[in-house]
C-alpha cells in the first residue's frame, strides 16, 4: 500500500522521505506521521486535508456526486434495500442473506423497549427542553441502565451495545416528542417493520391507533437509509475521538449527538424550515434570491449544495423522487411554505447563478420538506438524523476499537505569550 514516497524538503535540513499510501479508491494519501522526528508538525484547520484514520466503511467522492457504503452506491441501497439491512451491512461489511436478515431484525425488535425507569428521567427535563437536548442526556445516560455491555474490549459486549442502541433509539425519539406535547408515551409493536414502528410510536395515542401508510413508513425509511452514514463528517469524528479515550459506547453516542446538533452539521434540515419561515411567502422569493447572490449580504439559501459534494447530492436524487410520493399521498397543494420550497427547488435547478455553482438542492432540502409534510416538527428534524446516523456511529467506533489504535490527540499552532515570569 505504500509503494512510493514524496519528498520534503526543509530549508537548512536534511529531505524527509513520507510514505505515499493508496486506498482502494481515491486519492493518494502522504503519510506525515514521521515529521514528528523532525521536531514540526501539519496544520490543517478542519482537517481538509488530513486523513484521521483507515476505515472500509464509506467512500465519498465529492467531485463526481458519489456515495458508497462498503462499496455499494447509496441510490441502489436506498432502492433495492431497506434501512435494517442497511444497517447490517455497515457493520458487519456484507449484505446479509435471508436467513442472517431474519435473525438480525429479530434481534432488533426484541431490543426496541428502553428500561422502564428510563421514563422517570424524563421528568427531570422541562416540558420546553429542545428534543436534542434530552437526547443528550438520556442517551448517555442508558450506560447507567445497562451496564452489562460496557466493557469495550469484549466483542460480544460490542455487539450487545449495538444492536441496543440502534434498537432503541426510535423508542427514545419518540419518547422525546411525546414527552414535549405532555402525550403518554407509546410502547414499541414487534409486529410492525423499523420506520412503520417509529411512526407509530410518534402519532399514535393509547385512546387511537391508526395504521400506517404504507407511502410514508417507505418514505421514512429511505430517510433512515440515506443519513445513515457519511464517512469522517464532524459527528463521526466526535464518536471515533471519544471512543478513543475508552469511553462507553453510550457515551460515545451521546458525544454524536452533541456535535449532530450543530446547524451547520445535523441542523442544517432544520435550518431549511427556518429559512422558508423567514422568506415567508412566494411573492418575496425574488428578494430574497438577491440577497443570496449579493456577496456582501449574509443570508444564505439553506438546503443548496454541499460541502463535499461539488456536483450534485446523489441523496437527493433518491430523496426528490421520495418528496413528489409523500406530497402526491398526503394531497398537500395549498400549504404556504410547501409552494414556496418547490418554487425555490425550481429556481435552483434553472437559474443559470445556481447552475453554475453547483448549488443544486441537497439531502437536507428534500427531508426537510418530507418531514414537515409528515407533521413531525421542525425541532425534532435533527432527533431523527441521530436515530438515523446511530448505525455509522457505532460502524466506525466497532471499526476502531477491532484494531490498533491511538488516543486522539491534535497538535496546535501555538501563537499566545512565550514564557513570562509573574512579578508581584
Amino acid at each position: 500500500m505504500a509503494d512510493k514516497k514524496a519528498q520534503l524538503i526543509i530549508e537548512g535540513a536534511a529531505p524527509v522521505e513520507l510514505p505515499i499510501l493508496t486506498g482502494t479508491v481515491g486519492p493518494d494519501v502522504i503519510d506525515v506521521r514521521s515529521l514528528t522526528s523532525t521536531g514540526r508538525f501539519t496544520f490543517d484547520p478542519g482537517f481538509m486535508s488530513t486523513a484521521s484514520c483507515e476505515s472500509k466503511i464509506t467512500y465519498i467522492d465529492g467531485d463526481q456526486g458519489i456515495l458508497l457504503h462498503r462499496g455499494y452506491p447509496i441510490e441502489q441501497l436506498a432502492e433495492q434495500s431497506d434501512y435494517l439491512e442497511t444497517c447490517y451491512l455497515l457493520l458487519n461489511g456484507e449484505l446479509p442473506n435471508a436467513e442472517e436478515k431474519a435473525k438480525f431484525v429479530s434481534t432488533i425488535k426484541n431490543h426496541t423497549m428502553v428500561h422502564e425507569q428510563l421514563k422517570t428521567f424524563f421528568n427531570g427535563f422541562r416540558r420546553d427542553a429542545h428534543p436534542m437536548a434530552i437526547m443528550c442526556g438520556v442517551v448517555g445516560a442508558l450506560s447507567a441502565f445497562y451496564h452489562d455491555s460496557l466493557d469495550i474490549n469484549n466483542p460480544h459486549h460490542r455487539e450487545v451495545s449495538a444492536m441496543r442502541l440502534i434498537s432503541k433509539m426510535p423508542t427514545i425519539a419518540a419518547m422525546t416528542y411525546k414527552y414535549s406535547m405532555g402525550q403518554p408515551m407509546m410502547y414499541p409493536r414487534n409486529d410492525l417493520d423499523y420506520a412503520e414502528n417509529f411512526l407509530h410510536m410518534m402519532f399514535n395515542t393509547p385512546c387511537e391507533i391508526k395504521p400506517i401508510s404504507p407511502v410514508l413508513a417507505k418514505a421514512m425509511d429511505k430517510i433512515f437509509i440515506l443519513h445513515a452514514d457519511h464517512e469522517q463528517n464532524a459527528s463521526t469524528s466526535t464518536v471515533r475521538l471519544a471512543g478513543s479515550s475508552g469511553a462507553n459506547p453510550f457515551a460515545c453516542i451521546a458525544a454524536g449527538i452533541a456535535a449532530l446538533w450543530g446547524p451547520a452539521h445535523g441542523g442544517a434540515n432544520e435550518a431549511v424550515l427556518n429559512m422558508l419561515d423567514e422568506i415567508g411567502s412566494v411573492e418575496n422569493i425574488d428578494k430574497f434570491i438577491a440577497k443570496a447572490k449579493d456577496k456582501n449580504d449574509p443570508f444564505k439559501l439553506m438546503g443548496f449544495g454541499h460541502r463535499v459534494y461539488k456536483n450534485r447530492d446523489p441523496r437527493a436524487t433518491v430523496m426528490k423522487q421520495t418528496c413528489d410520493e409523500v406530497l402526491s399521498e398526503l394531497g398537500i397543494h395549498n400549504d404556504p411554505q410547501l409552494q414556496l420550497a418547490m418554487r425555490l427547488e425550481e429556481i435552483a435547478l434553472t437559474d443559470p447563478y445556481f447552475k453554475e455553482r453547483n448549488l443544486y438542492p441537497n439531502v437536507d432540502f428534500y427531508s426537510g420538506i418530507i418531514l414537515k409534510a409528515i407533521g413531525i416538527p421542525t425541532s425534532m428534524f435533527t432527533v431523527i438524523f441521530a436515530l438515523a446516523r446511530t448505525v455509522g456511529w457505532i460502524s466506525h467506533w466497532k471499526e476502531m476499537l477491532s484494531g490498533p489504535y491511538k488516543i486522539g490527540r491534535p497538535r496546535q499552532l501555538y501563537t499566545g505569550y512565550p514564557k513570562r515570569d509573574l512579578n508581584k
